[in-house]
Protein backbone atom coordinates (compact mmCIF):
# COMPACT_ATOMS: atom_id res chain seq x y z
CA UNK A 1 0.00 0.00 0.00
CA UNK A 2 1.19 3.59 -0.61
CA UNK A 3 2.10 5.71 2.41
CA UNK A 4 -0.08 8.58 1.14
CA UNK A 5 -3.07 9.23 -1.13
CA UNK A 6 -2.94 12.34 -3.29
CA UNK A 7 -5.41 14.27 -5.40
CA UNK A 8 -5.54 13.82 -9.19
CA UNK A 9 -5.98 17.03 -11.17
CA UNK A 10 -5.50 17.66 -14.87
CA UNK A 11 -4.06 14.18 -15.42
CA UNK A 12 -1.37 14.28 -12.72
CA UNK A 13 -1.13 13.50 -8.97
CA UNK A 14 -1.21 16.54 -6.68
CA UNK A 15 0.21 16.12 -3.17
CA UNK A 16 -1.05 19.28 -1.50
CA UNK A 17 -2.96 20.15 1.64
CA UNK A 18 -2.92 18.95 5.22
CA UNK A 19 -3.06 15.20 5.68
CA UNK A 20 -5.29 12.99 7.79
CA UNK A 21 -5.12 9.31 8.71
CA UNK A 22 -7.01 6.54 6.94
CA UNK A 23 -7.42 3.54 9.25
CA UNK A 24 -7.88 -0.17 8.67
CA UNK A 25 -11.37 -1.10 9.97
CA UNK A 26 -10.10 -4.60 10.77
CA UNK A 27 -7.49 -3.44 13.28
CA UNK A 28 -8.07 0.28 13.78
CA UNK A 29 -4.48 1.01 12.77
CA UNK A 30 -3.41 3.74 10.35
CA UNK A 31 -2.76 2.45 6.83
CA UNK A 32 -1.78 5.71 5.10
CA UNK A 33 -2.16 9.49 5.14
CA UNK A 34 -4.59 11.31 2.84
CA UNK A 35 -4.20 14.85 1.51
CA UNK A 36 -7.19 17.11 2.20
CA UNK A 37 -8.18 19.50 -0.59
CA UNK A 38 -8.64 23.11 0.47
CA UNK A 39 -10.48 25.75 -1.59
CA UNK A 40 -7.46 26.37 -3.79
CA UNK A 41 -7.06 22.70 -4.68
CA UNK A 42 -10.80 22.40 -5.39
CA UNK A 43 -10.61 25.53 -7.57
CA UNK A 44 -7.82 23.96 -9.61
CA UNK A 45 -9.70 20.68 -10.01
CA UNK A 46 -12.83 22.46 -11.23
CA UNK A 47 -10.73 24.65 -13.53
CA UNK A 48 -9.09 21.55 -15.02
CA UNK A 49 -12.50 19.99 -15.61
CA UNK A 50 -13.80 23.17 -17.24
CA UNK A 51 -10.77 23.43 -19.49
CA UNK A 52 -11.26 19.84 -20.67
CA UNK A 53 -15.01 20.16 -21.14
CA UNK A 54 -15.24 21.70 -24.66
CA UNK A 55 -12.97 19.14 -26.26
CA UNK A 56 -14.53 16.19 -24.45
CA UNK A 57 -18.12 17.28 -25.13
CA UNK A 58 -17.31 17.83 -28.80
CA UNK A 59 -16.20 14.24 -29.32
CA UNK A 60 -18.69 12.02 -31.15
CA UNK A 61 -20.73 9.91 -28.75
CA UNK A 62 -19.15 6.75 -30.14
CA UNK A 63 -15.68 8.06 -29.38
CA UNK A 64 -16.57 8.98 -25.81
CA UNK A 65 -18.12 5.53 -25.43
CA UNK A 66 -14.87 3.99 -26.66
CA UNK A 67 -12.93 5.88 -23.95
CA UNK A 68 -15.44 4.79 -21.31
CA UNK A 69 -15.17 1.19 -22.49
CA UNK A 70 -11.39 1.46 -22.38
CA UNK A 71 -11.57 2.44 -18.72
CA UNK A 72 -13.62 -0.67 -18.01
CA UNK A 73 -11.16 -2.87 -19.87
CA UNK A 74 -8.16 -1.33 -18.10
CA UNK A 75 -9.68 -2.21 -14.74
CA UNK A 76 -8.89 -5.84 -15.53
CA UNK A 77 -5.20 -4.98 -15.79
CA UNK A 78 -5.19 -3.37 -12.32
CA UNK A 79 -7.74 -5.76 -10.85
CA UNK A 80 -5.64 -6.97 -7.90
CA UNK A 81 -4.53 -3.41 -7.05
CA UNK A 82 -8.17 -2.38 -6.85
CA UNK A 83 -9.03 -5.43 -4.74
CA UNK A 84 -6.21 -4.62 -2.32
CA UNK A 85 -7.22 -0.94 -2.07
CA UNK A 86 -10.87 -1.75 -1.45
CA UNK A 87 -10.08 -4.35 1.22
CA UNK A 88 -7.61 -2.04 2.98
CA UNK A 89 -10.17 0.77 3.13
CA UNK A 90 -13.30 -1.20 4.04
CA UNK A 91 -12.20 -4.49 5.62
CA UNK A 92 -14.66 -6.42 3.46
CA UNK A 93 -13.93 -9.96 2.33
CA UNK A 94 -11.76 -10.84 -0.63
CA UNK A 95 -14.62 -12.98 -1.96
CA UNK A 96 -17.08 -10.08 -2.14
CA UNK A 97 -14.46 -7.70 -3.50
CA UNK A 98 -13.30 -10.03 -6.27
CA UNK A 99 -16.70 -11.36 -7.29
CA UNK A 100 -18.91 -8.27 -6.93
CA UNK A 101 -17.38 -4.87 -6.21
CA UNK A 102 -14.54 -4.64 -8.72
CA UNK A 103 -16.21 -6.64 -11.52
CA UNK A 104 -19.32 -4.46 -11.20
CA UNK A 105 -17.12 -1.38 -11.54
CA UNK A 106 -15.76 -2.64 -14.85
CA UNK A 107 -19.29 -3.63 -15.93
CA UNK A 108 -20.58 -0.13 -15.14
CA UNK A 109 -18.13 1.49 -17.56
CA UNK A 110 -18.80 -1.07 -20.29
CA UNK A 111 -22.57 -1.04 -19.85
CA UNK A 112 -22.92 2.74 -20.02
CA UNK A 113 -20.53 2.87 -22.97
CA UNK A 114 -22.81 0.55 -24.93
CA UNK A 115 -26.01 2.31 -23.90
CA UNK A 116 -24.62 5.73 -24.84
CA UNK A 117 -23.25 4.55 -28.16
CA UNK A 118 -26.50 2.88 -29.22
CA UNK A 119 -28.98 5.41 -27.91
CA UNK A 120 -31.17 6.65 -30.78
CA UNK A 121 -32.13 10.27 -31.33
CA UNK A 122 -35.80 11.20 -31.37
CA UNK A 123 -37.52 13.02 -34.22
CA UNK A 124 -41.14 13.83 -35.06
CA UNK A 125 -42.44 14.85 -38.48
CA UNK A 126 -45.85 16.47 -38.72
CA UNK A 127 -46.98 17.97 -42.07
CA UNK A 128 -44.38 20.60 -42.95
CA UNK A 129 -42.71 20.68 -39.50
CA UNK A 130 -39.77 18.59 -38.28
CA UNK A 131 -39.00 18.50 -34.56
CA UNK A 132 -35.99 16.66 -33.21
CA UNK A 133 -34.07 16.55 -29.95
CA UNK A 134 -30.38 16.81 -29.24
CA UNK A 135 -28.82 16.27 -25.83
CA UNK A 136 -26.00 18.36 -24.39
CA UNK A 137 -23.86 17.51 -21.37
CA UNK A 138 -24.55 19.35 -18.15
CA UNK A 139 -20.92 20.44 -17.89
CA UNK A 140 -18.71 19.86 -14.86
CA UNK A 141 -20.29 17.32 -12.51
CA UNK A 142 -19.38 16.88 -8.84
CA UNK A 143 -19.47 13.17 -8.00
CA UNK A 144 -19.63 12.53 -4.25
CA UNK A 145 -19.18 8.88 -3.33
CA UNK A 146 -20.00 7.01 -0.08
CA UNK A 147 -17.77 4.60 1.81
CA UNK A 148 -19.84 1.41 1.77
CA UNK A 149 -19.32 0.41 -1.90
CA UNK A 150 -16.76 3.03 -2.90
CA UNK A 151 -15.53 1.69 -6.24
CA UNK A 152 -18.81 0.25 -7.46
CA UNK A 153 -20.81 3.40 -6.71
CA UNK A 154 -18.15 5.76 -8.07
CA UNK A 155 -18.07 3.97 -11.43
CA UNK A 156 -21.88 3.86 -11.42
CA UNK A 157 -21.79 7.67 -11.63
CA UNK A 158 -18.54 8.37 -13.49
CA UNK A 159 -19.37 6.01 -16.36
CA UNK A 160 -22.59 7.65 -17.57
CA UNK A 161 -21.35 11.16 -16.75
CA UNK A 162 -18.34 10.73 -19.05
CA UNK A 163 -20.29 8.91 -21.73
CA UNK A 164 -22.80 11.79 -21.84
CA UNK A 165 -19.99 14.30 -22.46
CA UNK A 166 -19.41 15.76 -18.99
CA UNK A 167 -16.14 16.15 -17.16
CA UNK A 168 -16.08 15.19 -13.48
CA UNK A 169 -14.54 16.06 -10.15
CA UNK A 170 -14.88 13.09 -7.80
CA UNK A 171 -14.75 13.31 -4.02
CA UNK A 172 -14.51 9.86 -2.47
CA UNK A 173 -15.36 9.36 1.18
CA UNK A 174 -12.58 10.33 3.57
CA UNK A 175 -12.71 6.72 4.81
CA UNK A 176 -12.22 5.07 1.41
CA UNK A 177 -10.03 7.05 -1.02
CA UNK A 178 -7.81 4.16 -2.13
CA UNK A 179 -9.71 2.73 -5.08
CA UNK A 180 -10.27 6.19 -6.61
CA UNK A 181 -6.51 6.77 -6.44
CA UNK A 182 -6.02 3.55 -8.40
CA UNK A 183 -8.73 4.55 -10.91
CA UNK A 184 -6.99 7.90 -11.42
CA UNK A 185 -3.81 6.01 -12.24
CA UNK A 186 -5.75 3.85 -14.69
CA UNK A 187 -7.13 6.96 -16.41
CA UNK A 188 -3.62 8.35 -16.80
CA UNK A 189 -2.26 5.04 -18.07
CA UNK A 190 -4.76 4.82 -20.95
CA UNK A 191 -4.22 8.47 -21.91
CA UNK A 192 -7.66 9.79 -20.94
CA UNK A 193 -7.52 13.50 -21.84
CA UNK A 194 -6.26 15.52 -18.84
CA UNK A 195 -9.00 17.14 -16.80
CA UNK A 196 -11.79 14.79 -17.89
CA UNK A 197 -11.51 12.86 -14.61
CA UNK A 198 -10.28 14.63 -11.46
CA UNK A 199 -10.21 13.42 -7.86
CA UNK A 200 -10.05 15.50 -4.69
CA UNK A 201 -9.93 14.07 -1.17
CA UNK A 202 -11.24 15.42 2.09
CA UNK A 203 -14.23 15.71 4.37
CA UNK A 204 -17.75 17.11 3.90
CA UNK A 205 -19.06 20.19 5.74
CA UNK A 206 -16.48 22.95 6.05
CA UNK A 207 -14.08 21.01 3.86
CA UNK A 208 -13.63 19.58 0.39
CA UNK A 209 -17.20 18.40 -0.13
CA UNK A 210 -18.74 21.75 0.73
CA UNK A 211 -16.18 23.66 -1.35
CA UNK A 212 -16.98 21.43 -4.31
CA UNK A 213 -20.79 21.51 -4.29
CA UNK A 214 -20.84 25.28 -3.71
CA UNK A 215 -18.30 26.01 -6.43
CA UNK A 216 -19.75 28.26 -9.18
CA UNK A 217 -17.88 26.25 -11.79
CA UNK A 218 -19.74 23.04 -10.90
CA UNK A 219 -22.89 22.56 -12.99
CA UNK A 220 -24.50 19.54 -11.27
CA UNK A 221 -24.09 17.31 -8.23
CA UNK A 222 -24.64 13.58 -7.90
CA UNK A 223 -24.47 12.14 -4.40
CA UNK A 224 -25.05 8.83 -2.64
CA UNK A 225 -25.19 8.87 1.15
CA UNK A 226 -27.21 9.97 4.16
CA UNK A 227 -30.51 11.75 3.68
CA UNK A 228 -29.55 14.68 5.91
CA UNK A 229 -26.37 15.22 3.87
CA UNK A 230 -28.47 15.23 0.69
CA UNK A 231 -30.74 17.84 2.26
CA UNK A 232 -27.70 19.97 3.14
CA UNK A 233 -26.39 19.73 -0.43
CA UNK A 234 -29.79 20.80 -1.81
CA UNK A 235 -29.69 23.92 0.34
CA UNK A 236 -26.12 24.65 -0.80
CA UNK A 237 -26.99 24.51 -4.51
CA UNK A 238 -30.47 26.05 -4.33
CA UNK A 239 -29.40 29.59 -5.22
CA UNK A 240 -27.88 28.40 -8.50
CA UNK A 241 -30.63 25.81 -9.12
CA UNK A 242 -28.06 23.14 -9.95
CA UNK A 243 -29.41 19.76 -11.02
CA UNK A 244 -29.00 17.09 -8.34
CA UNK A 245 -29.29 13.32 -8.33
CA UNK A 246 -29.52 11.76 -4.86
CA UNK A 247 -29.59 8.15 -3.76
CA UNK A 248 -30.07 8.49 -0.02
CA UNK A 249 -30.93 6.44 3.04
CA UNK A 250 -33.30 3.56 3.54
CA UNK A 251 -35.19 1.72 6.25
CA UNK A 252 -36.11 -1.12 3.97
CA UNK A 253 -38.86 -3.62 4.70
CA UNK A 254 -39.09 -7.30 3.90
CA UNK A 255 -42.43 -9.14 3.84
CA UNK A 256 -42.47 -12.91 4.42
CA UNK A 257 -45.81 -14.62 3.79
CA UNK A 258 -46.75 -18.00 5.22
CA UNK A 259 -46.89 -19.56 1.75
CA UNK A 260 -43.27 -18.62 1.01
CA UNK A 261 -40.49 -21.15 0.58
CA UNK A 262 -39.20 -20.68 4.12
CA UNK A 263 -35.73 -22.04 3.37
CA UNK A 264 -35.32 -19.51 0.54
CA UNK A 265 -36.82 -16.70 2.61
CA UNK A 266 -34.49 -17.26 5.55
CA UNK A 267 -31.39 -17.45 3.37
CA UNK A 268 -32.53 -14.49 1.32
CA UNK A 269 -33.04 -12.41 4.46
CA UNK A 270 -29.63 -13.48 5.80
CA UNK A 271 -28.20 -11.86 2.68
CA UNK A 272 -30.44 -8.80 2.70
CA UNK A 273 -29.82 -8.03 6.37
CA UNK A 274 -26.14 -8.90 6.87
CA UNK A 275 -24.38 -8.42 3.51
CA UNK A 276 -21.51 -5.93 3.75
CA UNK A 277 -22.11 -5.74 7.49
CA UNK A 278 -25.56 -4.30 6.76
CA UNK A 279 -23.80 -1.29 5.26
CA UNK A 280 -25.74 -1.23 1.99
CA UNK A 281 -28.55 1.23 1.35
CA UNK A 282 -30.60 -1.70 0.02
CA UNK A 283 -30.24 -3.86 3.15
CA UNK A 284 -33.35 -4.89 5.09
CA UNK A 285 -33.74 -3.50 8.62
CA UNK A 286 -37.48 -4.20 9.08
CA UNK A 287 -38.91 -7.69 8.56
CA UNK A 288 -42.62 -8.47 8.76
CA UNK A 289 -43.52 -12.18 8.90
CA UNK A 290 -46.98 -13.71 8.69
CA UNK A 291 -47.92 -15.04 12.11
CA UNK A 292 -48.20 -18.80 11.35
CA UNK A 293 -44.48 -18.95 10.45
CA UNK A 294 -43.24 -16.06 12.63
CA UNK A 295 -41.70 -18.06 15.50
CA UNK A 296 -39.98 -20.54 13.20
CA UNK A 297 -38.64 -17.81 10.96
CA UNK A 298 -37.19 -15.82 13.87
CA UNK A 299 -35.53 -18.91 15.33
CA UNK A 300 -34.00 -19.90 12.02
CA UNK A 301 -32.84 -16.38 11.12
CA UNK A 302 -31.24 -15.94 14.56
CA UNK A 303 -29.56 -19.33 14.26
CA UNK A 304 -28.06 -18.37 10.92
CA UNK A 305 -26.93 -15.00 12.30
CA UNK A 306 -24.99 -16.77 15.04
CA UNK A 307 -23.27 -18.96 12.42
CA UNK A 308 -21.96 -16.15 10.23
CA UNK A 309 -18.18 -16.23 10.07
CA UNK A 310 -16.11 -13.17 10.95
CA UNK A 311 -12.68 -14.44 9.89
CA UNK A 312 -10.29 -12.05 8.15
CA UNK A 313 -10.69 -10.27 4.82
CA UNK A 314 -8.27 -12.64 3.09
CA UNK A 315 -10.24 -15.74 4.22
CA UNK A 316 -12.59 -16.84 1.45
CA UNK A 317 -15.28 -18.03 3.90
CA UNK A 318 -15.47 -14.70 5.76
CA UNK A 319 -18.97 -13.24 5.76
CA UNK A 320 -19.03 -10.50 8.38
CA UNK A 321 -16.98 -7.37 7.85
CA UNK A 322 -16.29 -4.54 10.31
CA UNK A 323 -18.09 -1.23 10.41
CA UNK A 324 -16.27 1.45 8.45
CA UNK A 325 -15.07 3.50 11.44
CA UNK A 326 -14.99 3.65 15.22
CA UNK A 327 -17.63 6.38 15.05
CA UNK A 328 -19.99 4.24 12.99
CA UNK A 329 -19.37 1.17 15.17
CA UNK A 330 -20.31 3.22 18.22
CA UNK A 331 -23.44 4.48 16.46
CA UNK A 332 -24.59 0.93 15.66
CA UNK A 333 -23.81 -0.27 19.19
CA UNK A 334 -25.81 2.67 20.58
CA UNK A 335 -28.84 1.37 18.66
CA UNK A 336 -28.25 -2.10 20.09
CA UNK A 337 -28.33 -0.54 23.57
CA UNK A 338 -31.38 1.54 22.64
CA UNK A 339 -33.18 -1.63 21.49
CA UNK A 340 -32.67 -3.09 24.95
CA UNK A 341 -33.88 0.10 26.58
CA UNK A 342 -36.97 0.11 24.36
CA UNK A 343 -37.80 -3.45 25.43
CA UNK A 344 -36.54 -5.59 22.54
CA UNK A 345 -35.92 -9.30 22.85
CA UNK A 346 -32.47 -10.00 21.42
CA UNK A 347 -32.38 -13.39 19.68
CA UNK A 348 -28.83 -13.07 18.31
CA UNK A 349 -26.00 -10.61 18.70
CA UNK A 350 -26.55 -7.32 20.44
CA UNK A 351 -22.92 -6.42 21.11
CA UNK A 352 -19.37 -6.45 19.82
CA UNK A 353 -17.41 -9.68 19.29
CA UNK A 354 -14.04 -10.35 20.91
CA UNK A 355 -11.32 -12.22 19.03
CA UNK A 356 -8.28 -12.16 21.29
CA UNK A 357 -6.11 -10.73 18.51
CA UNK A 358 -5.50 -7.46 16.68
CA UNK A 359 -9.09 -7.43 15.40
CA UNK A 360 -10.18 -6.37 18.89
CA UNK A 361 -8.89 -2.93 17.89
CA UNK A 362 -11.14 -2.95 14.83
CA UNK A 363 -14.72 -1.87 14.34
CA UNK A 364 -16.74 -5.09 14.51
CA UNK A 365 -20.29 -5.56 15.76
CA UNK A 366 -22.37 -8.72 15.99
CA UNK A 367 -25.13 -9.59 13.51
CA UNK A 368 -28.28 -8.94 15.50
CA UNK A 369 -31.90 -10.10 15.36
CA UNK A 370 -34.53 -8.30 17.44
CA UNK A 371 -38.25 -8.71 18.14
CA UNK A 372 -40.81 -7.16 20.48
CA UNK A 373 -40.47 -3.46 19.71
CA UNK A 374 -43.44 -1.22 18.88
CA UNK A 375 -43.71 -0.05 15.31
CA UNK A 376 -43.00 3.56 16.31
CA UNK A 377 -39.84 2.81 18.29
CA UNK A 378 -36.69 4.67 17.22
CA UNK A 379 -35.03 1.39 16.28
CA UNK A 380 -37.87 0.74 13.85
CA UNK A 381 -37.98 4.28 12.47
CA UNK A 382 -34.36 5.40 12.11
CA UNK A 383 -31.76 4.08 9.69
CA UNK A 384 -29.08 2.17 11.60
CA UNK A 385 -26.93 1.01 8.67
CA UNK A 386 -25.56 -2.03 10.41
CA UNK A 387 -26.08 -5.82 10.51
CA UNK A 388 -29.39 -5.70 12.38
CA UNK A 389 -33.08 -6.26 11.78
CA UNK A 390 -36.26 -6.18 13.80
CA UNK A 391 -38.84 -8.89 13.03
CA UNK A 392 -42.54 -8.35 13.71
CA UNK A 393 -45.62 -10.50 12.95
CA UNK A 394 -48.58 -9.56 10.76
CA UNK A 395 -51.96 -11.19 10.12
CA UNK A 396 -53.21 -9.85 6.79
CA UNK A 397 -51.77 -8.75 3.48
CA UNK A 398 -53.20 -5.27 3.91
CA UNK A 399 -51.58 -4.97 7.34
CA UNK A 400 -48.20 -6.04 5.94
CA UNK A 401 -48.34 -3.44 3.17
CA UNK A 402 -49.40 -0.72 5.62
CA UNK A 403 -46.53 -1.55 7.98
CA UNK A 404 -43.99 -1.57 5.17
CA UNK A 405 -45.20 1.78 3.79
CA UNK A 406 -45.31 3.50 7.17
CA UNK A 407 -41.80 4.95 6.89
CA UNK A 408 -40.16 8.24 5.95
CA UNK A 409 -37.97 6.22 3.58
CA UNK A 410 -38.81 4.42 0.36
CA UNK A 411 -35.81 2.88 -1.33
CA UNK A 412 -36.29 -0.89 -1.60
CA UNK A 413 -38.41 -3.79 -0.35
CA UNK A 414 -38.48 -7.56 -0.61
CA UNK A 415 -41.50 -9.86 -0.84
CA UNK A 416 -41.36 -13.60 -0.17
CA UNK A 417 -44.39 -15.57 -1.38
CA UNK A 418 -45.31 -18.49 -3.64
CA UNK A 419 -48.46 -16.73 -4.87
CA UNK A 420 -47.98 -15.05 -8.23
CA UNK A 421 -51.07 -12.90 -7.72
CA UNK A 422 -49.92 -11.72 -4.31
CA UNK A 423 -46.43 -11.02 -5.66
CA UNK A 424 -47.77 -8.62 -8.29
CA UNK A 425 -50.39 -7.10 -6.02
CA UNK A 426 -48.10 -6.41 -3.06
CA UNK A 427 -45.12 -5.28 -5.14
CA UNK A 428 -47.23 -2.64 -6.87
CA UNK A 429 -48.60 -1.43 -3.52
CA UNK A 430 -45.24 -0.76 -1.89
CA UNK A 431 -44.03 2.85 -1.81
CA UNK A 432 -40.46 2.21 -2.86
CA UNK A 433 -38.25 2.63 -5.89
CA UNK A 434 -37.35 -1.06 -6.09
CA UNK A 435 -39.12 -4.28 -5.09
CA UNK A 436 -37.57 -7.74 -5.20
CA UNK A 437 -39.81 -10.82 -5.15
CA UNK A 438 -38.25 -14.07 -3.86
CA UNK A 439 -34.76 -12.65 -4.33
CA UNK A 440 -32.60 -9.69 -3.32
CA UNK A 441 -29.92 -7.51 -4.90
CA UNK A 442 -30.37 -8.75 -8.46
CA UNK A 443 -29.83 -5.77 -10.78
CA UNK A 444 -30.21 -5.19 -14.48
CA UNK A 445 -28.08 -2.11 -15.11
CA UNK A 446 -30.57 -0.85 -17.71
CA UNK A 447 -33.43 -0.47 -15.22
CA UNK A 448 -34.12 2.65 -13.11
CA UNK A 449 -32.57 2.72 -9.65
CA UNK A 450 -33.53 5.16 -6.90
CA UNK A 451 -35.97 5.88 -4.11
CA UNK A 452 -38.89 7.99 -2.99
CA UNK A 453 -39.56 10.07 0.14
CA UNK A 454 -36.29 10.61 2.08
CA UNK A 455 -34.57 7.96 -0.02
CA UNK A 456 -33.67 10.21 -2.90
CA UNK A 457 -34.39 12.27 -5.98
CA UNK A 458 -34.14 11.02 -9.53
CA UNK A 459 -33.17 7.69 -11.03
CA UNK A 460 -29.91 6.12 -12.14
CA UNK A 461 -29.35 3.21 -14.49
CA UNK A 462 -29.48 2.78 -18.25
CA UNK A 463 -30.86 5.75 -20.15
CA UNK A 464 -32.15 7.17 -16.87
CA UNK A 465 -28.56 8.03 -15.91
CA UNK A 466 -27.88 9.51 -19.32
CA UNK A 467 -31.04 11.61 -18.99
CA UNK A 468 -29.73 13.16 -15.78
CA UNK A 469 -26.23 13.84 -17.10
CA UNK A 470 -27.52 15.66 -20.20
CA UNK A 471 -30.08 18.33 -21.05
CA UNK A 472 -32.41 18.01 -24.05
CA UNK A 473 -32.82 20.77 -26.60
CA UNK A 474 -35.78 20.50 -28.95
CA UNK A 475 -35.19 21.94 -32.43
CA UNK A 476 -38.24 22.66 -34.59
CA UNK A 477 -37.81 23.44 -38.28
CA UNK A 478 -40.49 24.76 -40.62
CA UNK A 479 -39.96 22.91 -43.86
CA UNK A 480 -40.27 24.65 -47.19
CA UNK A 481 -43.24 23.47 -49.25
CA UNK A 482 -42.42 21.28 -52.18
CA UNK A 483 -42.15 22.69 -55.75
CA UNK A 484 -42.80 21.04 -59.11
Amino acid sequence: MPDQVTHFIGGVPVAEGATFAACDPVTGRQIYRVHEADRDVVDRAVAAARAALPGWAALPAAERAAWTRRLGDAIEERFEDLVAAEIADTGKSVTQTRTLDIPRGAANFRSFAEIAAQRPDSAFHLADVLSYTVRRPLGVVAVIVPWNLPFLLATWKIGPALAAGNTVVVKPSEHTPGSMAVLAGIAASIGLPPGVLNVVNGFGPGSTGQFLVEHPGVDAVTFTGESRTGSSIMKSVADRVKPVSFELGGKNAGLVFADADLDAAVEGCVRSVFTNGGQVCLCTERLYVERPVFAEFVARLAGRARELAFGRPEDEDTVMMPMISAEHRDKVLSYYALAGDEGAEIHAGGGAPRFGDERDGGYYVEPTVLTGLPHDSRVNREEIFGPVCHVAPFDTEAEAVALANDSEYGLAATVWTSSLGRAHRVAQSLETGLVWVNTWYLRDLRTPFGGVKLSGIGREGGTHSLDFYSEPTTITIKLEPGHD
